[in-house]
C-alpha cells in the first residue's frame, strides 16, 4: 500500500445521503447511536472540518494538519479508536522531527497526486508544531462528543509547549521600512501587467502596514468592503479568526493607493458597497481574478528581498538582516508595535488587531523596555 496515498478530506457532497454507521466498535454496545454518520476516520475528519463555519484559509490549514496525522496513523496501523496516550506522545515527538527525512520530507513541493509528494517540506516551526497538535486534539474531542469514539486519549495529553517571547521581535524598524518604500519605488512598470502588479503591491504594502490586517484578511476581502459613511472616515471590513467580522480604519495613504490601484486595472476610483469583486486582483489576464494568500505573501517577500539589497548597499547590515527574514505578517507586527509605542491605547489596538485578550496586544509595547535600557545604560555612563 502506498504510504502517502491521498486521504480524501474534500468537502462532502451534500446531495448524497449519508449511510448508516456500521462500525464494529459500536456493535452490541447498548450505547446511543453516534451523532455523526462517518464510517471511517477520514469521513470523521471531513465531518469535523466542515461542521463549523471556518474560513477557507482555516480549512486549508486544518486539512494539511489532519492529512499528516491520518497518514501517520495509517503508517503505524492505527485507527482513531485504537490510539493510546503513548501514540499521541509519539506523534508529538514526530512533529518536532519528522524522521526519517528521506521518506517524510521533500524540499520540492510536488503535486499531491505525484508519487514523489511528501507530507513535509522541512521541519516545522514551534508555532506550527503546536497548532498541528491542537488540531489533532480538537479532532479527537469532536469524535468523542459525536459518539464516534468512546474515549479520547487526547484529553490526557498536554498540548505542545513552545517558548514565547515576552515581547514581539518580528517587526521592522523605521529604518528598515524606509528601504521597503524605496524598493517599492524602484519596481518596474514597463508593461501593463507590471504596472498593475506594482500598483496592487503598493496597495497591499500600505494596507498591511496601516491596518495591521492579517495576510488572508485582505486577500479574502471584497472591493465593496472599502467604504465611507459620508463623514470623511474610510473603513475596510474584514473577517478575522473564528469568522469574526472587524472593521479597520483606512489611512489616507492607503486610500490613495487604493484609487491608483483601481485606476491601473481600469476601474473607477471607488467601488459600490455591494461590489463582490475580490479586493486583491491578479495582474494577469483580462478577467478580475483574485490572487491567493501565498501569491500576496510572495510579493511582499520579494519586496523585502529588494529592500535588503538596498540596506546592504547603504551599510545597514541590521536592517538588511531583518528584511531577509521578514514576511508579510511582520507588517502586522510592525504596525501594532509602532502604535503601541506612540501612546495609542491598548484597547484601540486590541479592537483593531482582533485580539481576544488584551494581554496579547500588550506584548507589542516596547516603550517601557527602551526607557529602562536608556536609564540603566545612562547611569553607567555617568559613573565613568
Amino acid at each position: 500500500m502506498d504510504r502517502f496515498a491521498v486521504i480524501d478530506l474534500e468537502r462532502p457532497d451534500r446531495s448524497v445521503k449519508a449511510p448508516a454507521l456500521t462500525l464494529d466498535l459500536f456493535a452490541g454496545s447498548g450505547e446511543a447511536e453516534p451523532l455523526v454518520a462517518a464510517r471511517s476516520d477520514s469521513e470523521l475528519a471531513r465531518a469535523f472540518l466542515y461542521s463549523s463555519e471556518l474560513s477557507e484559509n482555516s480549512i486549508k490549514s486544518a486539512k494539511k494538519d489532519l492529512g499528516r496525522f491520518l497518514l501517520w496513523c495509517q503508517h503505524h496501523g492505527k485507527m482513531l479508536y485504537q490510539l493510546h496516550i503513548e501514540d499521541l506522545i509519539a506523534y508529538k515527538a514526530f512533529l518536532k522531527d519528522p524522521q526519517p527525512e528521506e521518506t517524510w520530507i521533500s524540499a520540492t513541493k510536488w503535486p499531491r497526486e505525484d508519487a514523489r509528494w511528501r507530507p513535509f517540506s522541512g521541519p516545522l516551526s514551534e508555532p506550527s508544531v503546536r497548532q498541528a497538535f491542537r488540531v489533532v486534539k480538537a479532532l479527537l474531542e469532536f469524535a468523542k462528543n459525536a459518539g464516534y469514539l468512546r474515549r479520547n486519549a487526547g484529553a490526557l495529553v498536554k498540548n505542545v509547549k513552545t517558548a514565547r517571547d515576552a515581547r514581539v521581535t518580528r517587526y521592522l524598524s523605521a529604518q528598515a521600512m524606509a528601504y521597503v518604500y524605496a524598493a517599492m519605488g524602484e519596481l518596474p512598470a514597463t508593461t501593463p501587467a507590471k504596472a498593475k502588479a506594482r500598483a496592487r503591491d503598493r496597495f497591499l504594502l500600505l494596507g498591511y502596514i496601516t491596518t495591521g490586517a492579517r495576510l488572508s484578511e485582505l486577500t479574502e476581502a471584497r472591493m465593496g468592503a472599502m467604504y465611507t459613511e459620508g463623514d470623511g472616515r474610510w473603513w475596510l471590513d474584514v473577517v478575522g479568526k473564528g469568522a469574526k467580522p472587524r472593521r479597520l480604519p483606512v489611512a489616507p495613504d492607503m486610500l490613495a493607493a487604493f484609487r491608483e490601484y483601481r485606476a491601473a486595472f481600469g476601474l473607477p476610483a471607488h467601488a459600490a458597497r455591494d461590489d463582490a469583486t475580490p479586493l486583491v486582483l491578479s495582474s494577469r489576464g483580462p478577467a478580475p481574478l483574485p490572487i491567493t494568500g501565498e501569491a500576496a505573501a510572495n510579493s511582499m517577500k520579494s519586496l523585502f528581498s529588494a529592500a535588503a539589497v538596498l540596506a546592504e548597499a547603504a551599510g545597514e547590515p541590521d536592517s538588511a538582516s531583518a528584511l531577509r527574514q521578514a514576511s508579510a505578517h511582520w507588517l502586522r507586527h510592525t504596525m501594532l508595535t509602532m502604535h503601541a509605542n506612540n501612546d495609542v491605547s491598548l484597547k484601540a489596538l486590541q479592537d483593531t488587531a482582533g485580539h481576544a485578550n488584551i494581554s496579547t496586544t500588550a506584548i507589542y509595547l516596547h516603550k517601557s523596555d527602551k526607557e529602562r535600557h536608556d536609564e540603566l545604560i545612562g547611569s553607567l555612563a555617568r559613573k565613568r
